[in-house]
């Protein structure tokens, strides 16, 4: 089969090369699929740089979220059958950007008949992220304020969402007026360009003074440090990641002055610690997609020599949305 591999560490653009490997054959509770379409991450572009705590051994293919169509099942899995469309958490170093992939059966799931290939993919790490963030470590409640950062982005777009469908007022924050157009679209109800605007500012007057009540911090560094300053009494800062470069850094005195909870959030560890919440979290968002509560936002869609320049563009921030390939 042909896959894109990473055969060093360095720039996605020069270090993913197309090469003919062998098929992947399944384990016990491994199935394999034929990609229908596998959504690109930032932590995908960290993996080819060597800075993501992922560090398969190389050679490897990544893509992390695959939506495809099983044709092969190892012993143990159980709830799918050959021909099914599914979506799922791919095992490196058989990632998704290929023709076929290798799936953990503990985090494959249906794909949602109303959300075509490229939507499907998209569905996993980014909205189960945003669905254990806001629900299972903020507790974000009916009525709060919510912001979010990179609110256009594909984690951040699915933040927006989630956030909505939980009847939270949001506030976005982007970069750029195309960005800031996008967001509103997502559902955010009051939109912050951060290259004409103090996001600090915007979220005190929209809030009285009293500050964001949770804060969805998917960039880090400066971003973080400047929502301390308008997080709400009793407020939550989750931390996801941290896109900006600068992993975010905590001086605990402000938090224990001010009142305010600093959590973090490792989607991957409830795939082994609570894989029944990981199926829980997916029959919400999908019962979300049927009801028209979560759409996820395809940005582009890449072929096969594109695969390289998109994952790049990925690492550079320079994307909308979700960055998808399809075979």
């Amino acid at each position: 089969m042909r896959a894109w591999q990473v055969t060093g560490l360095g720039q996605p653009r020069d270090v993913l090369k197309v090469v003919d490997v062998a098929r992947p054959e399944p384990g016990p509770g491994q199935l394999v699929v034929r990609v229908r379409a596998t959504a690109a991450s930032f932590p995908d572009a960290m993996m080819c740089r060597g800075e993501h705590q992922l560090r398969p051994p190389l050679p490897f293919t990544p893509g992390l979220e695959v939506c495809g169509e099983v044709v092969a099942i190892g012993e143990g899995v159980e709830g799918c059958q050959k021909g099914d469309r599914v979506l799922g958490a791919a095992v490196l170093p058989f990632g998704g950007l290929a023709e076929y992939a290798l799936m953990q059966g503990v985090a494959t799931f249906p794909a949602p008949a109303v959300l075509d290939d490229a939507q499907a993919a998209s569905l996993l790490i980014g909205y189960q992220t945003g669905w254990f963030g806001l629900h299972r470590r903020a507790r974000i409640r009916p009525g709060e304020t919510l912001l979010v950062h990179a609110a256009a982005g594909g984690v951040g777009s699915a933040a927006v969402q989630l956030g909505k469908a939980a009847g939270a007022r949001v506030i976005g924050v982007v970069g750029g007026s195309a960005k800031a157009a996008i967001a509103r679209t997502l559902g955010a109800d009051v939109v912050v360009d951060r290259r004409e605007q103090d996001f600090v500012d915007v979220v005190k007057a929209e809030t009285g003074g009293r500050g964001a009540d949770v804060v969805y911090d998917p960039v880090g560094g400066e971003t973080y440090r400047r929502s301390t300053k308008c997080v709400a009494f009793e407020g939550r800062i989750v931390l996801v990641g941290f896109a900006g470069g600068e992993i975010q850094s905590a001086t605990l005195n402000h938090p224990l002055l001010r009142n305010y909870s600093v959590v973090g959030l490792h989607w991957g560890l409830y795939k082994t610690r609570d894989p029944a919440a990981v199926a829980q979290c997916h029959r919400e968002l999908a019962a979300m997609a049927a009801a028209g509560a979560v759409r996820p936002l395809i940005g582009e869609t890449l072929r096969n020599d594109e695969v390289a320049d998109g994952l790049q563009r990925i690492a550079d921030g320079g994307t909308v949305g979700r960055v998808v390939y399809v075979p």
